[in-house]
């Protein structure tokens, strides 16, 4: 319950400020209205964002080869289903209830509310119920269910680095980990009330505390699971793997653009006032610049780089600039949007090719555009926002180092027990047909679908 009284009195500014002074009954509707309000919010929010875990999908099925298309649909579906089970069971209590310095409590299951189920069983509603659920300002499950899905775009962004040559079950043990354990610690460090938040850290959206968090996951698990064979020459060479089908990567981007005004707008957290609605309005804006910004910006990298400009990396573009304006979507001069989307853009064209040189094999390029779009979008704040920039720097360093711990003793646990990589003759089959015995793509024949 922190995040919304916390981020919405952090958020109001110099036109917010003015809003709120004027008479009540032009700043804010009824407390009941209010209620509904904030409550749809989250919910259509929410709803937006889970819209994502379709993108992600489209995203990465466009972009790895035709013979692992059906395993990593089923595995953004598998991802997402655990992400919510884990996050009803353990992950929301760790991250939002009784928050200390470090975490929140470790207790199983969240439930509506004592006043929402006394509202709701009542023969005859009184007043005093419905003050006791309106005071809270919104639903309890619609908090919830906003919290969840963002948890599930941390475990997204894991998946499609380590495509087209990770096992199944031990990947999705790691899911289970990430979303129950190390997403909502961490978490809970800012949003939750604890330690980040008491030095001023400030992430609006997730730039670090969702979208790093799937990056460092991702870069651990990459470097520990190793390069897809024939990626990388003995000479150092980068042998390029293209994609299966790259309209069906960029419908994934756009469904990740709209799921991404969900995302960004619903950290408001509140349309009960006028002042949240301005402020909704202006982050939906500066969304949409930022992505823009940041497919430009890729467009003229590629040009100039290599002569040509590249459609994969126009996606990561548009990826990378809303990563980047996901820590403070809240500036006033939307001008300021398009420039961090924009660096935002051309980070990831000079990251994709450098982490090659480094033989670190990020099938879809997530590591480049969630992990160091994240940083500098968080270090953004401090240079553009409101922010403080040594404090920012510590929240990115201290988030990245709990995360690269945790994730790597996990990686290497599954490793060293069970295995986390198919055999070299399994990933030549191809993941569809060794893990899931099919095909995504049968009337191809099997010849294609070794290609």
């Amino acid at each position: 319950m922190f995040r919304l009284t916390t981020k919405t009195a952090v958020g109001i500014g110099a036109a917010s400020i003015a809003l709120l002074a004027a008479p009540p009954a032009m700043a804010a509707v009824e407390a009941e209205t209010g209620y509904v309000f904030n409550t749809f919010s989250f919910l259509f929010s929410g709803a937006l964002v889970m819209w994502m875990a379709a993108g992600f999908a489209m995203l990465e099925s466009g972009m790895v080869r035709s013979k692992n298309t059906a395993t990593i649909c089923l595995k953004n579906i598998a991802l997402y289903s655990i992400a919510g089970i884990l996050y009803y069971l353990i992950g929301y209590n760790l991250m939002y209830t009784d928050v200390g310095s470090f975490m929140g409590s470790i207790s199983f299951l969240y439930n509506p509310s004592d006043a929402e189920l006394a509202l709701l069983n009542a023969e005859e509603a009184t007043d005093a119920m419905v003050a006791a659920v309106v005071d809270n300002g919104y639903s309890v499950g619609s908090d919830w269910f906003f919290q969840m899905v963002f948890v599930a775009t941390a475990a997204s962004i894991v998946s499609g680095t380590v495509a087209e040559r990770i096992k199944l079950w031990p990947f999705l043990i790691f899911v289970v980990v990430l979303t129950a354990i190390i997403y909502p610690i961490q978490g809970s460090w800012t949003w939750g009330g604890g330690w980040l938040s008491e030095m001023g850290f400030s992430d609006f959206a997730g730039s670090t505390i969702v979208h790093s968090v799937g990056g460092w996951a991702a870069l651990t698990g990459a470097v520990i699971l190793g390069a897809r064979k024939g990626k990388y020459g003995p000479n150092g060479q980068v042998n390029p793997i293209p994609g299966a089908n790259l309209p069906l990567a960029t419908l994934g981007t756009f469904i990740l653009w709209l799921g991404w005004f969900g995302f960004n707008g619903g950290s408001q957290l509140a349309l009960g006032s006028a002042a949240d609605a301005t402020w909704m309005a202006i982050v939906f804006t500066n969304t949409n610049l930022a992505a823009a910004g940041g497919v430009v910006a890729a467009m003229l990298m590629t040009q100039i780089m290599y002569k040509k400009v590249d459609l994969t990396m126009a996606l990561n573009g548009a990826i990378a600039g809303l990563v980047s304006i996901t820590a403070g979507p809240d500036l006033t001069n939307h001008l300021m949007s398009i420039i961090v989307g924009a660096i935002g853009g051309v980070l990831v064209v000079i990251a994709i090719p450098l982490l090659d040189k480094l033989k670190i094999d990020d099938v879809v390029g997530a590591i480049s555009a969630h992990l160091v779009a994240g940083i500098w979008g968080t270090l953004a704040v401090g240079i553009f926002g409101s922010g403080d920039l040594g404090v920012q720097v510590i929240g990115i360093l201290a988030i990245g180092l709990f995360v690269v711990v945790t994730s790597s003793i996990v990686w290497l646990a599954l490793k060293y027990t069970m295995g986390i990589r198919v055999t070299e003759e399994e990933e030549d089959m191809g993941l569809d047909s060794v893990e899931l015995g099919l095909e995504a793509y049968p009337e191809f024949g099997r010849g294609s679908q070794r290609a």
